[in-house]
């Protein structure tokens, strides 16, 4: 019997399009009526999606067309967000790969597709955005095919077929040329070439755990595709773990997902993706959930490991507690493992140091985005620069990871970039310039020269430039890098920052601080143009006589200060640095807040 299920992801670059790709099928499959509004980038569901306009974790919906049902996930662009996309591709059987029309495939294209064509996966071919001014659709259809070759793709894959149109206006086409109408020849395309799912109907029951979500009724739920058999509410399932152990449960109730809404449902049938409640609050992504206790563990997609580290620590400072509610090392440690366990790309270990934990992810944006969510659920923490994760090969030999970088920014900057990458260990592989005079450089750089390289890019270019990195291997250690050639100016005293005082300062260098605002000693106030950190007072009140009035200093302008994201924070801070992160504000300060004690540290560095 023909299983009328289609269950596809949507892979792409950041910024080509795939999210409103998703808005332009939920409407062709009627999820709004003719009196609802429509939603902008609807799968974003998160705020920092919408903030950042990227798309962070996977989800799924499904649409109705013509009596098929077609479970679409929604998966990230950005390469730190890896394996979100890595652990969705035993939930589907083929890929809609969106390209944009002008820059064509980009280096997470690369990435989202290798791992779709190793799991055998079959791929529909976008090109979006036909509609731009600088669209080159035919050539990117030829950086397509030869991407395809690079990585290895079946005779099978290699034949997948090419759409073309714009996900913003809703129309697609098998030809440029032809007219431009809607998102049928699309869904044509996806009921016709993507394989219905390879699901036993007269099966017992088999689900292997692709996502976790959370319902405040029932607790965790497993979300998977049905590999064999159904399930309904009131059945006994098996829990099959990683490790080899095993657990009897119920379902207690059982989700399906279509349109912009998660539904109580009846139950899921071989082939289909559902969403199961079992009672278990230890389930996690890559276990199998089985109708009995024999059966055999579902085999889950390879992770690729972390390559960053920082550390989460406890806030110590002055002004610890004032602003955030969970501000124990428990409160922190509890809410990085319920992380771990529906992100399974990071990892957390405890330290030696009471209240210092290690975090390691994928790349310093990944753990940024935690960082922002725990602080915005009213967390305070402290958290330091990123590190590369060392290895050692057989041979005794340091070895680190190495990413190959993509950079596109308007012709006359490139030297400048290039010096850049030099400085930060980088190397060469290929650069061209194209006709519309854009500069595209391509480059192997160790991981530790990326941190921070964004901000530094965004200067250099007036913020023309474009990068997009992905991870190549671990080759050995490249020798020091300097990423920030600036001291800072660190407070020496505790209080409230006064104009008097930060007009004194402003000639020393850029200040990070504004008037009125609390500070504490060894808090970073500003930027030091020389190399070395400056002690400096931004409290100090001016002394009032008979010749100096208290109303002078309400004309005195004071340049605006430099504010930066948390992002930025983090990549900016050196070694002896760290960032405080609480609900309302983000500072700038020292490891070691004494003075005299960082000079006792510096002299037993050096002895």
């Amino acid at each position: 019997m023909s299983l009328n299920i289609r269950n596809l992801a949507i892979i792409a670059h950041v910024d080509h399009g795939k999210t409103t790709l998703v808005d332009q099928l939920l409407q062709a499959g009627g999820t709004y009526r003719d009196n609802q509004e429509k939603q902008e980038r609807a799968m974003d569901s998160m705020d920092l999606e919408k903030e950042k306009g990227i798309t962070i974790k996977a989800k799924n919906t499904a649409i109705l067309w013509e009596g098929y049902t077609i479970n679409i996930v929604d998966t990230p662009g950005h390469a730190d967000f890896g394996a979100e996309v890595e652990r969705v591709m035993k939930m589907v059987d083929g890929v809609l790969l969106v390209v944009d029309a002008t820059g064509g495939p980009q280096a997470q294209t690369r990435f989202v597709l290798r791992k779709a064509l190793q799991e055998g996966l079959k791929p529909i071919v976008v090109i979006n955005k036909i509609d731009r001014e600088l669209a080159t659709p035919l050539k990117v259809h030829d950086q397509v095919l030869e991407l395809f070759l690079d990585l290895d793709a079946s005779e099978d894959q290699f034949e997948a077929p090419f759409l073309y149109g714009s996900a913003r206006d809703g129309y697609f086409m098998e030809s440029p040329d032809d007219e431009r109408v809607d998102c049928t020849p699309l869904l044509k395309k996806i009921v016709e070439y993507i394989p219905e799912p390879a699901a036993k109907e007269d099966a017992p029951f088999s689900m292997l755990v692709s996502n976790i979500e959370w319902d405040d009724y029932v607790g965790r739920v497993a979300v998977g595709k049905v590999l064999g058999g159904s399930v309904k509410k009131g059945d006994n399932v098996w829990l099959l773990r990683k490790d080899g152990t095993r657990k009897h449960s119920k379902v207690l109730k059982t989700f399906s997902y279509s349109g912009l809404a998660t539904q109580d449902s009846e139950g899921g049938s071989a082939g289909g993706i559902v969403g199961i409640a079992a009672g278990i609050e230890d389930i996690d992504i890559g276990d199998t959930l089985a109708a009995t206790e024999d059966a055999e563990q579902l085999p889950f997609v390879a992770i690729d490991p972390p390559t960053v580290q920082m550390e989460f620590s406890i806030n110590d400072g002055p002004l610890a507690g004032k602003d955030g509610k969970h501000v124990t090392s428990r409160a922190i440690l509890e809410r990085l493992m319920r992380e771990v366990k529906t992100n399974i790309s990071i990892h957390v270990e405890e330290t030696d140091r009471s209240g210092v934990f290690n975090v390691s992810a994928r790349g310093a944006m990944q753990i940024a985005v935690l960082v922002e969510t725990m602080r915005r659920e009213g967390y305070e923490v402290l958290v330091s620069r990123p590190t590369v994760i060392y290895r050692r090969d057989e041979g005794g030999q340091l070895l680190e990871p190495f990413e190959t970088l993509y950079v596109e920014a308007p012709d006359e900057y490139s030297q400048a970039i290039l010096k850049a990458l030099n400085n930060r260990k980088g190397m060469l592989e290929n650069m061209e310039v194209e006709a519309s005079g854009r500069t595209l450089i391509q480059a192997k750089i160790p991981t530790r020269g990326i941190i921070g390289f964004e901000s530094e890019l965004v200067n250099l270019t007036s913020g023309h430039g474009i990068m997009s990195h992905l991870f190549g291997e671990y080759a050995p250690h490249a020798g020091d890098i300097t990423t920030r050639i600036t001291g800072t100016l660190v407070s020496m005293e505790k209080g409230v920052t006064t104009t008097y005082s930060l007009q004194a300062l402003e000639e020393r260098g850029i200040l990070l601080v504004g008037p009125g605002e609390e500070v504490y000693t060894g808090m970073l106030i500003g930027e030091n143009p020389r190399a070395d950190d400056l002690p400096v007072n931004p409290v100090k009140e001016k002394h009032l006589d008979n010749m100096r009035s208290a109303g002078k200093d309400k004309t005195s302008k004071l340049s605006p200060p430099k504010k930066f994201s948390l992002e930025r924070a983090i990549e900016y801070i050196e070694q002896d640095e760290l960032v405080e992160a609480t609900p309302n504000h983000l500072r700038l300060r020292k490891r070691i807040l004494d003075p005299n004690e960082r000079k006792r540290m510096a002299k037993a560095a050096k002895a």
